[in-house]
């Protein structure tokens, strides 16, 4: 076997198997989530309203799903009937809609995110931290050569720039939001009721 013949079947391995692993973990992530009666989709609309922030209009949620807005719209239509979501008009200008997470929503979610949190460690504890950060970073670049492809001429650089900030934030925000669920907080919370 030459090398191209070599080449061009790793090259077809990988196609395959990318589209394989993404397939498997979002069935993955439907079972976890449908364990807290969420789907992958309302999932992702109420971590995306928690680092946000509230209330979100329901443009920014979907570029931040990089989804088109009649999509996401959609969604939170029906997030709205089933009691996770609530709309409201901005009083300032009628024709924005604004949501907020309603109080069964943040029961679902937290515990979603903790279990979400703890399968990805699962599935990753195989791989060095090493081998985590070299995937990491070999999925940033795949990610940016189809961002390339799709929108040539866009400054990929900027765009790493602002994603690094999200990530950081998204992080951070969801850590904070979570920390309050672990054992460990839940204790050291409840010391602190009885000192005070």
């Amino acid at each position: 076997m030459t090398v191209n013949e070599e080449s061009e079947k790793i090259i077809l391995r990988l196609w395959y198997m990318t589209h394989r692993t993404s397939d498997w973990l979002r069935r993955c992530e439907d079972r976890i989530f449908s364990e807290y009666n969420l789907t992958k989709e309302q999932y992702a609309v109420l971590s995306t309203i928690k680092y946000l922030g509230e209330p979100v209009r329901v443009t920014d949620i979907a570029r931040w799903l990089e989804r088109s807005t009649n999509s996401v719209s959609m969604i939170v239509d029906r997030m709205v009937k089933v009691g996770l979501l609530r709309r409201a008009r901005d009083r300032g200008d009628r024709r924005e809609v604004h949501v907020t997470i309603t109080s069964k929503g943040e029961t679902l979610l937290k515990p979603a995110i903790l279990a979400g949190r703890e399968f990805i460690g699962e599935i990753l504890s195989p791989l060095s931290h090493e081998d985590r950060r070299t995937l990491l970073s070999l999925l940033e670049t795949l990610k940016y050569e189809a961002l390339k492809y799709l929108n040539p001429g866009v400054n990929i650089e900027e765009m790493r720039r602002d994603e690094i900030t999200a990530q950081a934030n998204l992080v951070k925000r969801l850590i904070q939001y979570t920390s309050s669920s672990t054992p460990e907080a839940k204790r050291q919370g409840g010391k602190k009721k009885k000192a005070t």
